[in-house]
């Protein structure tokens, strides 16, 4: 699916968390709402820390859990962009632009043009 920015999106966080499925997580206890999806604050193997899905952690033997790779990376863009949608969660889409590069954009920012 394509969708045409709406409104300009730039990066909150320079240096995101990213994990590897079944990466373990130590959680902070820090939540957020956000569109009516919850975040949980985590920090990663590597140590660094940042928002990520709910559905994101699984319970394991020694604690939190990644079910599977994420990254917060974000992508930049202005009104007009065209990006390909290469999946969506928690009022996220995860797009690439035609230069190839990728991260996430709020959904409220985009509109379908597929």
């Amino acid at each position: 699916m394509r969708y045409r920015v709406t409104k300009s999106w730039t990066t909150v966080y320079s240096d995101p968390i990213t994990v590897d499925a079944g990466e373990r997580l130590v959680l902070s206890g820090k939540e957020d709402m956000w569109e009516g999806h919850r975040w949980l604050w985590a920090r990663s193997a590597a140590g660094k820390e940042g928002w990520v899905p709910d559905t994101l952690i699984t319970s394991g033997p020694e604690g939190a859990v990644a079910r599977s790779a994420y990254t917060a990376v974000e992508l930049d863009c202005v009104v007009g962009d065209v990006l390909e949608a290469v999946d969506e969660t928690h009022g996220w889409v995860m797009c690439r632009n035609p230069e190839g590069r990728a991260g996430w954009v709020p959904r409220s920012h985009l509109e379908a043009i597929d």
